[in-house]
């Protein structure tokens, strides 16, 4: 293959850079003889590792779901052919390649591959998986009998994301809009899932390691406070369904991980930053991220590292400046071959400026400006995670236990008055899971059997100052709310997974049995519910080859009964949570270059509620079905033509029909911002240390309120919310270990700076809110 670029591929990267590309036809080439290439690859996971040798290479790589996990690989520099580097890449990690003709190999452990014996295509049907959310590889995706997406840390600098809600978009199924309402701030997170309504995110099961995110995860959802940063993580785990009975509550909306950076295996210092602004905006100053992360592993097996992601700036609105500081310490401790320990903390602490909604005559006026200048957030957290493992052969225990102590407070603007809100909460919580696989004639069985326990409190309180009085609350004025709340949960799961030639099938159930109160110090009234909810489910998979599979699973959820929801919940003596049973079937293919996966599901949702913040009510809109199609295709196009090598095309596509189906004036309505079109379509073009991409992303029209009105109101809080289209781009240079593997990037998200907005309906600060104009940023990191 000649180092030169022809004149077709100049050509491509040009139009990458500045234009949109299609491709009519692109004839079959046969490939030139195996030589020597340069590659310049980082440090990373060696699946990512491996991904990026096959898609510059040219090569099939395949090995067995287990055989990459966890592995870390060094790199590859220099100037190789294929067998070369992947020998170079696989060196240190007790793994070999063996050629199978037609520029394909498979991967065993070096013991594993006897001398002129054909490598076996494995499914990796006797590996023990224990957690199925394992460490968010490829293999663990590929093997999940349900919809399940994972946006890694490359794609999060690929496309300039430095927010979760940009991460989650990109997967399909997922609206993650411009944080609103009262969690109009980079602290907050909006997102929903399959239609579910994005406030707050209260119907997914939001953890961080496997961790509960939200403050109170039964009885306050909300992520109004997600002390969440993405410099800190190195994936975003997204499994949309066939998960319920190992994680939850509020599991309707499926279950989103994220991934701190792991510890590394040898002493690593990595530092980034990326500054951005709008200059399109009436705010023209600079927001900025960065990111550290410092460890290492000793030989004895102690390992450790201290992450930390800080934020500065301000949107491009009014009154947005934000101030974070997230610090991330881990541990480690391999004891021998089966045992291990693991710790984690943190502490989070961070304010902003809320900018609020705005009326129709003053966004009209001016989309960016804000009418709402003593709006202001700021809260704190401290998590301790400490966790015990022992794995060997076919068993697998784990116990984990956690403590986290949050504030989240803030002034606000309710119309009439000023208000001060100091929250706390405190969550307990201890997790324990054991995995046993055996053989039993011709089957294989992985029995799972788990536990956690929930102990969480929180104490709510609310100040006010009359507007007239032109003065900040404080915690020496009028106290017209003092709460305290309370949630005793214990939860028990129990499945099979059984492996039976090329089925997978895997029954199981979780029991949720809860305890809840609420106390109301100034009525001295108090509210109390117990309830018991049983989740069964049953996830099949067909292994028709080793890259492809077919899937379907049936699984009942629930979300749990609030504090703020239970004195319009609870009616002699009984609370009902939220029931919803969810059905999926789709297929997943994946053979190193080309990644695709289709599905169907539908989720039957009983009783759904909502809260409305303006009036402390709870709108029950009952019924509700969401049903639709996803989809998302990722291809490496070296294996079309030798021209194209280092270019890859990916898309996501949803559409979802969320509709009411309670009877009365709203039936058959579309659930409140629930798009029936969303998707993503992009291009990137990777060339030794040359990286550009060029990416859109495309949704279509919402409704704000549940009635479906399409006029405007005059508050901007109902109406129609049109559909858009958007485009971005990035280039990025990286020097290579000569100048401590600096990388440098450019990129422009919203190209034609095309205006669009989101609402807020049933919000303290209610309105319309402009999405993010055209931006520009620089990204720079170094690593040594």
């Amino acid at each position: 293959m000649s180092s030169h670029p022809t004149p077709l591929a100049r050509s491509l990267r040009h139009l990458l850079l500045g234009a949109s590309l299609s491709f009519a036809s692109v004839p079959q080439v046969l490939a030139a003889e195996p030589q020597a290439r340069s590659y310049h690859i980082p440090a990373a996971s060696l699946e990512a590792a491996l991904n990026q040798f096959g898609r510059e290479a040219g090569v099939l790589i395949s090995f067995g779901s287990q055989v990459a996990q966890g592995v870390q690989s060094h790199g590859l520099n220099g100037s190789y052919t294929a067998d070369q580097g992947l020998a170079a890449l696989l060196e240190g990690t007790g793994l070999q390649a063996r050629a199978e003709g037609e520029n394909a190999y498979s991967l065993q452990p070096i013991s594993a591959i006897p001398h002129n014996v054909p490598a076996p295509l494995e499914l990796g049907a006797s590996a023990v998986v224990g957690d199925w959310l394992g460490s968010a590889e490829q293999t663990n995706v590929f093997e999940h009998a349900g919809a399940r997406d994972v946006v890694r840390r490359e794609e999060f600098e690929r496309t300039g994301a430095t927010t979760a809600r940009e991460v989650l978009n990109r997967i399909p199924g997922v609206n993650a809009p411009d944080n609103n309402g009262t969690g109009s701030h980079d602290m907050a997170l909006n997102f929903g899932i399959r239609g579910l309504n994005p406030r707050l995110a209260t119907r997914s099961t939001v953890l961080m390691d496997g961790i509960p995110v939200p403050f109170a995860p039964y009885g306050q959802p909300q992520l109004s406070f997600a002390p969440i940063s993405m410099g800190n993580m190195d994936a975003v785990d997204v499994v949309r369904g066939g998960g319920a009975v190992r994680y939850g509550p509020q599991n309707v909306g499926g279950i989103v991980n994220f991934v701190t950076r792991a510890i590394p295996d040898a002493p690593t210092v990595k530092g980034g930053l990326q500054t951005q602004t709008s200059p399109s905006s009436s705010q023209d100053g600079f927001k900025t991220t960065g990111n550290l992360l410092a460890g290492g592993t000793a030989d004895n097996g102690l390992g450790g590292a201290l992450l930390y992601s800080g934020t500065r700036g301000g949107d491009w609105r009014e009154h947005s400046d934000t101030q974070i500081d997230d610090l991330i310490l881990k541990g480690k401790y391999q004891i021998d071959a089966a045992n291990s320990l693991n710790a984690e903390a943190q502490y989070y602490e961070g304010q902003a400026d809320m900018p609020g909604g705005l009326s129709a005559a003053d966004y009209k006026a001016d989309p960016y400006q804000s009418t709402r200048k003593n709006d202001k957030f700021w809260g704190r957290r401290t998590m301790v995670n400490v966790g015990y493992r022992y794995q060997e052969d076919a068993r697998e225990f784990t116990v984990n236990s956690f403590f986290t102590k949050t504030l989240r407070s803030g002034y606000l603007d309710q119309g009439t008055f000023l208000s001060l809100s100091p929250r706390e909460y405190w969550v307990r919580g201890l997790e324990t899971r054991f995995s046993q696989g055996f053989a039993l004639g011709d089957s294989w069985h992985e029995v799972g059997v788990g536990y956690r326990y929930i102990n969480e409190a929180g104490h709510e309180l609310r100040y006010r100052t009359p507007i007239t009085s032109n003065a900040l609350p404080t915690t020496d004025s009028r106290n017209d709310r003092d709460t305290r709340g309370g949630t005793e949960a214990n939860a028990f799961f129990v499945d099979d997974r059984i492996d039976i030639g090329k089925w997978t099938f895997t029954p199981g159930i979780r029991y949720e049995m809860i305890k809840s109160e609420q106390a109301n110090n100034l009525t001295q009234v108090d509210y109390k519910g117990d309830y018991n909810t049983a989740l069964p489910a049953l996830n099949v998979m067909y292994h028709v080859t080793e890259s492809w599979n077919l899937y379907a699973n049936t699984e009942g959820s629930f979300g749990s009964v609030q504090y703020s929801q239970m004195p319009n919940r609870v009616a002699d003596g009984e609370v009902k949570p939220e029931k919803a049973r969810t059905w999926e079937l789709g297929t997943r293919y994946d053979n190193g270059n080309l990644r695709a996966e289709i599905g169907a599901f539908l989720i039957n949702f009983n009783n759904q509620y909502d809260s409305n913040q303006t009036n402390d009510t709870v709108i029950a809109r009952g019924k509700t079905r969401h049903q639709g199609i996803e989809a998302s295709v990722n291809y490496a196009l070296d294996d079309v033509s030798p021209v194209l090598s280092g270019f890859d095309v990916y898309a996501t596509y949803a559409f979802v029909d969320a509709t009411i189906r309670e009877r009365g004036d709203n039936q058959g309505n579309r659930v409140p911002f629930s798009s029936r079109h969303k998707g993503t379509l992009g291009i990137g073009y990777t060339e030794g240390p040359w990286k550009l991409n060029l990416d859109s992303s495309y949704q279509s029209d919402q409704f704000a309120d549940n009635a479906n009105t399409r006029a405007e109101s005059a508050d901007g809080s109902t109406g129609k919310i049109p559909g858009y289209v958007l485009f971005s781009t990035r280039a990025g240079y990286d020097f290579g270990p000569q100048l401590s593997n600096l990388n440098v990037a450019v990129g422009m998200k919203n190209i034609f700076n095309h205006e669009y907005f989101t609402r807020s309906f049933d919000d303290n600060n209610k309105g319309k809110y402009v999405g993010e104009p055209r931006t520009v940023y620089v990204q720079t990191s170094i690593a040594f």
